[in-house]
């Protein structure tokens, strides 16, 4: 069984699950009809029926109680205690086990370093995780060890007291030197993969500041107030200015990543057990540093001529 949490109302339940979860729509109306899905306990009646804020929404789906295989991939493990580890993910790192993907992710590697001593919320396939970071953006990740855990750090992320920062290449030059971006994402109709603002989305505010301007690029600071699925690198390509080295949201490759140069910088956020406040702060990786150095280089060099 796996569980997912409404952090706000007003989606359908299939609109919240697709959204939430790499299954397609066609897939959760089956589950629902054959009452594998459960909304706070109770199972759903139907697909268009409204999920509300702090809503536990649970599936029972086949391909998430599979063995997950431990792996000895490397972590950057930055923090551990009994209730809770932090990570710096790596590029190129998918968090959890999906369909037809089934090895060689977070959840692997966490298996092979905590054996059992992951919380078990989310089910087999998502052991540990509380939130989530795409396969090639990197930064600080947080894992929750124990149940007790999960449900206190799952509740601080839905009221929005976990305090996020990104750090990101975008294309071009954002005209104001910090702004907010706020409207609706959602799945883009004609294509799965991604997500687009529309109309009938759920809420998402992005502020952003920028850091250093250079010809064609600009360094930019990123503070999520809503935690929308693939929301920055949405943000940036509706802005006209995408992510550098997003391919799947039109960034150009010219700076030789494979990958968004996307980085989860800083997260801060009570501890689960005690409350003290918890505040952690990662650079970027080497490709990324790399990228800014050529920058960097290349404005000096204009410069100087």
């Amino acid at each position: 069984m796996t569980t997912v949490y409404c952090t706000e109302g007003g989606s359908r339940l299939d609109v919240f699950l697709a959204d939430e979860t790499e299954l397609t729509r066609s897939h959760i109306k089956r589950l629902i009809e054959t009452g594998k899905v459960f909304v706070g306990g109770s199972a759903a009646v139907k697909a268009g029926q409204a999920v509300k804020t702090g809503d536990e929404v649970s599936f029972d789906d086949a391909s998430d109680d599979c063995e997950i295989v431990a792996e000895n991939i490397a972590l950057d493990v930055i923090y551990e205690d009994d209730d809770l580890a932090v990570v710096n993910k790596q590029r190129n790192l998918v968090v959890h086990p999906g369909a037809g993907n089934r090895t060689g992710t977070l959840v692997n590697a966490l298996k092979y370093r905590y054996g059992d001593g992951l919380s078990s919320a989310y089910g087999a396939a998502r052991a540990g995780i509380v939130h989530r970071l795409d396969k090639d953006t990197t930064g600080l990740i947080v894992v929750a060890r124990n149940d007790f855990a999960h449900a206190r750090l799952s509740a601080q992320f839905a009221e929005r007291t976990v305090k996020k920062s990104y750090r990101a290449i975008a294309d071009g030059n954002f005209k104001a030197d910090s702004g907010t971006v706020e409207n609706n994402i959602g799945r883009d109709k004609h294509n799965r993969l991604k997500m687009a603002v529309v109309p009938d989305g759920r809420h998402a505010v992005t502020r952003y500041s920028v850091l250093e301007r250079f010809e064609k690029n600009c360094y930019c600071e990123f503070e999520l107030l809503t935690g929308r699925t693939h929301q920055i690198r949405v943000h940036c390509a509706y802005l006209g200015h995408p992510v550098s080295c997003d391919a799947l949201y039109g960034g150009s490759m010219k700076l030789g990543v494979s990958g968004q140069l996307l980085h989860s910088y800083s997260i801060a956020f009570s501890h689960p057990r005690d409350g003290r406040v918890m505040s952690f702060a990662a650079d970027e990786p080497t490709d990324f540093k790399a990228a800014l150095t050529r920058l960097r280089k290349s404005a000096d060099a204009k410069e100087n001529v």
